[in-house]
């Protein structure tokens, strides 16, 4: 057991040092929610109209509904974000050298993915933290309620580009195919307007949303800051998480035809 938390150790502090080393990747996780946040949210303020729906007792401003969608923006790109490195590390050779070693791939997998989303989870509270600074807050004990979501829609997320970076064969394909990933996947989502909204121009669009995964985490997220819990989300989210893991483990298997290949 102990040489397994040496490995955890080992994994996650090498993630935590390439962050640490790599400030632009923390600055530019900050800007892109803080954008939306500061500069789109003021045009789209007189255009959208927002109701009283739950997890809100009252009516809020735009900007304090997209919070929690800028939120799960930050675990989406860093997901994606670290994907990338796989891919990196992949053509440079040390992803297969820490797959054939002795330990379980599984576990190799989820401490690389719990060390990424550990990152996330900082950057999002980095942003909170800023947003508190321009009077936009949440229910001081739903900073705290809010972790488990993060936590688990980061490792969705992270997942998912665990799943991604399989495919993908060099660093050149990566950007074409996270255009059609991320993009699509925020904006097909409740993240910067509810589905009832989006209902009342097209209902297919409104089903496409609800399918979406990332939707699920944004609202996991948006209940978790004012103490509820969004049961049909929280059921989405982990079984996406687990599919997904899954996926990637096999996907990650040094011994198939596929990884060999890639080599």
């Amino acid at each position: 057991m102990t040489g397994y938390w040496g490995v955890a150790r080992a994994i996650m502090g090498r993630e935590f040092l390439r962050f640490v080393h790599q400030r632009e990747r923390f600055l530019a996780a900050l800007v892109r929610p803080l954008v939306w946040l500061l500069v789109f949210a003021a045009g789209f303020r007189a255009a959208l109209g927002l109701s009283i729906i739950p997890p809100y007792q009252t009516y809020i401003t735009y900007e304090t509904y997209i919070m929690p969608g800028l939120c799960a923006m930050v675990l989406l790109f860093n997901g994606m974000q670290s994907s990338l490195s796989l891919v990196y590390d992949r053509e440079m050779g040390s992803m297969r050298l820490l797959l054939t070693s002795p330990f379980p791939r599984w576990w190799l997998l989820f401490c690389r993915l719990f060390g990424a989303t550990l990152i996330s989870v900082l950057q999002v509270y980095a942003f909170l933290a800023i947003a508190a600074l321009f009077d936009i807050t949440m229910p001081l004990w739903g900073y705290v309620a809010v972790l488990p979501g993060l936590v688990l829609g980061g490792l969705m997320l992270g997942a998912l580009g665990l799943v991604l970076s399989s495919f993908i064969t060099q660093l050149e394909n990566f950007a074409g195919v996270m255009n059609f990933v991320i993009f699509p996947m925020f904006f097909l989502s409740s993240a910067l307007y509810p589905l009832w909204k989006m209902a009342e121009s097209s209902a297919l669009l409104r089903d496409i949303c609800a399918f979406n995964p990332f939707t699920h985490v944004v609202e996991l997220i948006r209940f978790l800051l004012y103490l509820q819990v969004n049961w049909i989300a929280l059921g989405w989210v982990l079984g996406t998480t687990v599919v997904l893991a899954a996926v990637a483990i096999r996907a990650y298997d040094p011994s198939r035809a596929l990884m060999q290949r890639k080599g």
